[in-house]
């Protein structure tokens, strides 16, 4: 069996684990427009912060592409997929024979047209190692950095420069921080801690022009810039499935076992889509741990076994300047809300279920609360009160913390 997966993250690492539980002498290649040895995206802002280097955002050992016996093609981009002849045709002029093939292709910036964008002499993106260490190269401690988007690339990459530039100021449309994933009063909290590192934002604007060094904003205002980082959205990279009859909405469309529509074909991370329990429907679920889990879910299916994925929920991680934030599910429910000067809570429920949750400052066993929204363990059955104030396993029922704990089947 010949095994191609088109992408080198987290989705590929999670396929090829995937097909090794199965097959283990299956010929796997993997296609990667990037030169480098697999890597941690997220953590491309703290290799920039100081917090971590290139040894440690590895994303597996070095011997992790010998060790599974992959045929790793760095460098290279996949130009077609020819699906009757089962070859991806790549930019070199050679081609790679599939039997059964994973589309891992992620996502590229989305950079919307604005007025004298092409005079600008020094912008960049911030998703890969390489927009991460040319950034590096082009700001000093002098630098003045304009980002456009305060979402989460955009934040990651103020929290990773910083401490190495002048002034720093951010830009978006929407009216907050994060709108994708915290509410107003979330949004409020960690703008104002971010604030508090020198960082000025200009919200419920954007860019009306930019010239050389200067961008004029639509609410009148003008910043100077030596610097520019475009991080205002994603897309997903899709061209390649669709040019072959995969079915695409805003994302790759593929099954609970990640097939598409198309035999032997499947889609997995940035590029696809998940059903999403938490809003009942299929949508682009960004998401590094999800990206995994649906890697592992195809590999597995490629090589002739069995498993789903039916419990994606959207849930973010993620910390600014040591002020740590996860998110989790829907936001569509009855709220209880607990608020200190350091911390805030938000929990949402509907049906007996939790469904989503806001946790700021205070994340400590936040896991508890995923697994209620994964599972889908309605709340009569547990002791909600003590969980919402408190989480932890005593609120269960002994038979569940025996699951919970390892110790038990469920």
């Amino acid at each position: 069996m010949n095994y191609v997966i088109i992408g080198n993250s987290a989705a590929a690492v999670g396929c090829v684990e995937g097909i090794r539980s199965i097959d283990k002498t299956g010929s796997i290649t993997v296609i990667s427009d990037e030169p480098h040895h697999v890597y941690s995206r997220p953590l491309i802002s703290y290799l920039l912060y100081g917090k971590t280097d290139r040894e440690k955002m590895k994303y597996r050992p070095d011997d992790f592409y010998e060790k599974n016996s992959v045929t790793a093609l760095f460098g290279v981009t996949a130009e077609k997929v020819d699906y009757e002849a089962k070859k991806v045709v790549l930019n070199n002029g050679s081609s790679v024979a599939f039997d059964k093939l994973l589309f891992a292709t992620g996502s590229s910036p989305f950079v919307p047209p604005m007025e004298g964008l092409d005079t600008v002499p020094k912008k960049f993106s911030f998703m890969k190692l390489d927009d991460a260490m040319a950034l590096e190269e082009a700001i000093g401690p002098q630098s003045r950095v304009l980002i456009v988007g305060a979402g989460l690339i955009g934040l990651k990459c103020a929290e990773g420069i910083r401490g190495k530039v002048r002034e720093l100021t951010v830009v978006d449309l929407a009216p907050r921080i994060l709108p994708s994933i915290l509410d107003e009063e979330g949004s409020d909290m960690v703008q104002k801690h971010i604030e508090k590192q020198g960082i000025t934002f200009h919200l419920g604007t954007s860019v009306a022009r930019f010239g050389a060094e200067k961008a004029e904003l639509k609410n009148g205002e003008t910043v100077e810039f030596d610097v520019l980082v475009l991080a205002v959205g994603v897309r997903p990279n899709t061209a390649l499935a669709a040019e072959i009859g995969c079915k695409v909405n805003r994302g790759i469309v593929s099954d609970e076992h990640c097939r598409t529509n198309l035999d032997g074909i499947y889609a997995a991370g940035d590029c696809s889509e998940s059903y999403d329990i938490t809003e009942d429907q299929y949508r682009v679920l960004a998401l590094w741990p999800n990206a995994y889990m649906q890697g592992e879910t195809a590999g597995i299916d490629m090589a002739g076994g069995n498993q789903l994925y039916d419990k994606a929920i959207p849930m973010n991680a993620i910390g600014f300047f040591d002020l740590h934030v996860i998110t989790a599910g829907s936001y569509a429910g009855e709220a209880y809300v607990t608020r200190t000067e350091d911390t805030y809570k938000k929990l949402i429920t509907k049906d007996n279920l939790l469904k989503g949750f806001i946790l700021i400052g205070e994340i400590a066993r936040a896991g508890i609360y995923t697994s209620l929204i994964r599972e889908k363990t309605p709340l009569d059955t547990v002791d909600f009160e003590l969980i919402r104030e408190r989480p932890q396993l005593m609120a269960f029922a002994a038979p569940e913390r025996a699951v919970k704990l390892g110790g038990a089947k469920a």
